[in-house]
């Protein structure tokens, strides 16, 4: 019995060896051929080159320069003896070029170098062509360095257009965890076009798949597709762009010159600017001091994050709230003695002696503050905020610029939820005349002035079309709105007239300015207060004896050719500025359009 026991166990063993032979030298064999597959083959991903930015005209905004990388040999700092050979190759490549700081590119080597990392070590992100190819020789044939070709964005205009284009600069970790190609080139767009479109200018990664044997030694590449570039070519015309950069030398502030049309724009700039290039590779502690101390802030893109109160140039939109109340009709008048007294406060007219009696083409014409206190009082904040509301204010205008900003339109609401207060009459006066709590910024304003002229939804963009390495894509916008009722639409004109009558007709206050010009401008001004006037002087303060930060902002917002509405010109300048006005600005630019054949 015993026996057969023992027999028993030691067949049972040999069947048991027998079936795991079998399992492992049959049945397992598809699973270990497949890894075998996976360990011999291997994937290459290809990072995409970023793609240019050229104007309307293909002037190019934005290239990538050509260079080399530097890397080194992995496993040199975990030995001593490699340690020596590290510090003997930096030493070699800073004698070839001074400007390598050999302790920064130690750390980096040691940062990135373990027993895991079989790659040559990148140290040198970019080497421009023309330095390299002095030493390219003798360093190729170095076993321990490894040159690769390499790209640096940069911006062949500098400072020109900043606040439109943008700049890329270094992806931080957040950056690479959240955006593949980011990545791969280890950059990404910081700000402007540059950082809205940055998922179609850092293109499509490339994909390479090919055999390597043991030795980690290509055989054979099954199969490869290319990266793919994406340019985009913008609205803007540099030539114009320029002449607006000129005009604002050694002032500040903004600029926008916009087709009513299609909403897109020919020039626009925040004053001053900065050059982009310094951003790329990184900008020194000094500079970025001095940039960030200005108090002309270069850093605000004062097209879309620029707060001003807006002045006598939002009179426009309250005189069609006052339209649209059925109170007040184009020919209805107020009488303007210079100043309206409420609640034991003054609230003066810009003119001292008053204009006398006024209907709603001469309260724009010669921009009358009391007819449109007068004229809020009687209609109340609730219709003019409802209706500043309807055509843009308070809202974002929907630019393709990154982060912009709402503005704020002053109503019972918006001063109930930020302070806890109730509304005031004198809060209506304020906000009658674009000032108290109400900001605006100049691509509203811009916007605003647009729909007037057109009398429909405009929405400004830079983006004319995009290119790839297949397909050429045109910018296609969606419908525009119908924002305006139809009453109001039949209101307009009236509003119309009086801005033709403030550039085209003596006591109009562009009209010294742009009344000489080829073409017929529609306009308004506007001055913007930035400190507030003791409310009990009945003298206004002349603004030329404060300090030049306390003056008034300057606004001059037209469109042009009057009969037949196509462009806009927005023109902000910061403090009234230094040595020109605004209507001077209007003007010069309506004179290099004429010569560009924009009016032809």
């Amino acid at each position: 019995m015993r026996m057969r026991l023992v027999i028993g166990f030691i067949l049972l063993f040999f069947i048991f060896l027998l079936s795991r032979l079998y399992y492992l030298s049959i049945k397992s064999n598809v699973y270990y051929e497949e890894l075998a597959k996976q360990n011999a083959i291997k994937t290459q991903v290809l990072a995409p080159i970023r793609g240019q930015i050229s104007d309307r005209n293909g002037t190019i905004l934005a290239i990538n320069d050509l260079g080399f990388s530097i890397s080194i040999k992995p496993y040199l700092s975990l030995k001593k003896s490699g340690i020596k050979i590290l510090e003997k190759e930096l030493s070699n490549l800073q004698s070839f070029f001074p400007d390598l700081n050999i302790t920064k590119l130690s750390r980096l080597y040691k940062r990135n170098d373990s027993y895991y990392n079989q790659d040559f070590i990148q140290v040198v992100d970019f080497i421009p062509a023309e330095e390299m190819m002095k030493h390219y020789s003798e360093l190729n044939l170095n076993k321990n360095i490894r040159i690769d070709p390499a790209v640096q964005r940069k911006y062949p205009f500098g400072k020109l257009a900043s606040h439109i284009i943008g700049y890329v600069g270094k992806a931080n970790l957040q950056d690479i965890k959240e955006n593949e190609i980011a990545k791969l080139t280890n950059y990404i767009g910081k700000s402007g076009i540059e950082r809205y479109y940055n998922d179609i200018l850092q293109g499509v990664k490339g994909l390479r798949i090919y055999k390597a044997n043991a030795l980690n030694q290509e055989i054979a590449q099954i199969s490869y597709s290319s990266p793919l570039t994406n340019s985009i070519k913008l609205t803007i015309d540099i030539e114009l762009q320029n002449f607006l950069t000129s005009l604002f030398e050694s002032n500040a502030g903004a600029a926008i010159v916009m087709d009513i049309n299609d909403g897109s724009i020919l020039a626009a700039g925040s004053f001053p600017e900065y050059d982009l290039n310094p951003f790329v590779t990184g900008i020194s502690f000094k500079d970025w001091d001095e940039l960030s101390n200005n108090l002309d802030h270069p850093f605000t893109n004062k097209l879309i994050n620029g707060y001003y109160p807006p002045g006598s140039v939002v009179k426009m939109g309250v005189a069609l709230a006052f339209l649209n109340s059925g109170n007040i009709i184009p020919s209805t008048q107020f009488f303007c003695e210079g100043s309206v007294e409420l609640g034991g406060r003054l609230f003066r007219c810009w003119n001292r002696s008053g204009h006398g009696n006024v209907d709603l083409k001469h309260a724009i014409k010669s921009s009358c503050d009391v007819y449109f206190y007068d004229g809020g009082l009687k209609v109340g904040i609730n219709q003019i905020s409802q209706t500043l509301s309807r055509i843009g204010f308070g809202a974002k205008t929907g630019v393709d610029l990154p982060n912009e900003f709402v503005g704020v339109l002053p109503s019972r609401e918006w001063k109930m939820q930020r302070y806890r207060q109730n509304w005031f009459q004198g809060d209506t006066l304020n906000t009658a005349i674009g000032q108290g709590n109400f900001l605006a910024t100049p691509m509203q304003i811009a916007r605003y002035t647009a729909q007037i002229a057109k009398g429909e939804e405009v929405i400004p963009h830079f983006l004319q079309s995009i290119e790839n390495n297949n397909t050429f894509i045109e910018n296609k916008l969606p419908r525009n709105n119908q924002i305006f009722t139809l009453f109001e639409k039949s209101q307009l004109p009236y509003i119309r007239d009086a801005m033709y009558a403030v550039a085209n007709e003596q006591g109009g206050t562009a009209y010294r300015y742009l009344h000489n010009l080829d073409v017929k401008v529609a306009a308004k001004t506007g001055t913007a207060q930035v400190v507030g006037f003791s409310q009990t002087d009945r003298s206004r303060v002349d603004e030329k004896q404060l300090q030049y930060y306390t003056r008034s902002h300057a606004w001059l917002t037209s469109y042009a050719p009057y009969s037949k509405p196509r462009y806009v010109v927005t023109v902000l300048l910061e403090h009234g500025g230094r040595s020109i006005t605004s209507g001077e600005v209007s003007s010069k630019i309506y004179q290099k359009m004429i010569s560009l054949g924009y009016f032809k």
